[in-house]
């Protein structure tokens, strides 16, 4: 049922820019794919393995770079780009995760904490290599059979069918023994241990699956934006991230992804008040985390643990 709803709900993702010609509501249509998808990677490190890793915000910044780079510096296209961007992000997390993971979780936010002021730091002062605060302008739209993916209508179809494939690749491992593992190491480690099982593999894995699917959504946006500088690492992305994942429930994929779709487009619908829009915005949050603490599929699944309780009786 829940796949055949999400299948119905992709294909009237796609359907937006025959109903549509405003840029404007592509482009929040575009923000929002993205932005679920670097969700979702954020909740398979956080939600279902239990480690809270600002290092999404890293990730997600070296991805754009080592996009835009590999197209306006390296002479490549924007899909080796990608390629490049998963790569690089992959291989950085586990250079990090590695001897990270083998410390507490209160020290593994810290580091990657670090790592991410550590990447921002890179990107507004090696200017030889990133232009510093001047940033890399006029990123050339992607071109694929000689067909040109210029205007925001053309670009949103690259949005939508790298946001359809990561999810369903997330999906299927969040839902695999894999994923029930995580799960498993997430709420009882030293039990996982006594069956046999080594969590780090499988901790560092996610963190590197994690790392590269936000770098590919990074290098995806910036060429959205079709421009990169330091504030592509401002925090306000992994707020946002962090955001969907609490809201829509923190180890539950659909979860997650009905809270980006609509978190994304929440405050483009509160514009209706300029002044206070984002005072209204915070209220919704705090609101919602006060009805729901445990997020939308929390509180889904409490309703429905009491209906089921009320039959029993």
């Amino acid at each position: 049922m829940k796949l055949a709803v999400a299948l119905v709900a992709a294909l009237i993702f796609a359907a937006l820019p025959l109903l549509t010609t405003s840029n404007y509501i592509m482009g929040i249509g575009v923000s929002a794919l993205i932005f679920t998808v670097a969700a979702a990677a954020l909740n398979l490190i956080y939600g279902y393995t239990g480690l809270l890793s600002f290092a999404q915000l890293g990730f997600w910044g070296i991805g754009g770079y080592v996009s835009a780079l590999t197209v306006v510096t390296f002479g490549g296209n924007f899909w080796w780009g990608l390629v490049w961007a998963a790569l690089i992000n992959a291989a950085v997390a586990l250079v990090v995760g590695y001897p990270t993971l083998r410390t507490n979780r209160h020290a593994f936010v810290i580091v990657t904490l670090t790592f991410a002021l550590l990447v921002n730091l890179i990107a507004r002062d090696w200017v030889d290599l990133t232009r510093g605060a001047l940033g890399i302008p006029n990123l050339p739209p992607p071109t694929a059979f000689g067909y040109e993916f210029g205007t925001t209508g053309r670009f949103y179809w690259i949005a939508w069918a790298f946001s359809v494939a990561m999810l369903a690749f997330l999906y299927a491992l969040c839902t695999s023994r894999i994923g029930r593992t995580l799960v498993a190491i997430k709420q009882n480690e030293p039990l996982v241990r006594a069956q046999g099982i080594s969590p780090m593999p499988y901790k560092l894995s996610a963190f590197a699956i994690s790392a590269a699917i936000t770098g590919a959504a990074g290098g995806v946006f910036s060429f959205h934006l079709r421009i990169i500088d330091p504030l592509f690492l401002d925090f306000y992305y992994m707020q946002t991230f962090l955001i969907i994942v609490i809201i829509g429930g923190a180890g539950s994929f659909w979860g997650v992804v009905v809270a980006g779709i609509a978190m994304s487009a929440l405050p483009e619908a509160l514009r209706f008040s300029a002044d206070f829009r984002m005072i209204i915005y915070g209220l919704i949050l705090v609101v919602a985390m006060f009805v729901m603490p445990s997020g939308v599929a929390g509180w889904l699944r409490e309703r429905r643990l009491a209906r089921l309780r009320q039959e029993l009786q």
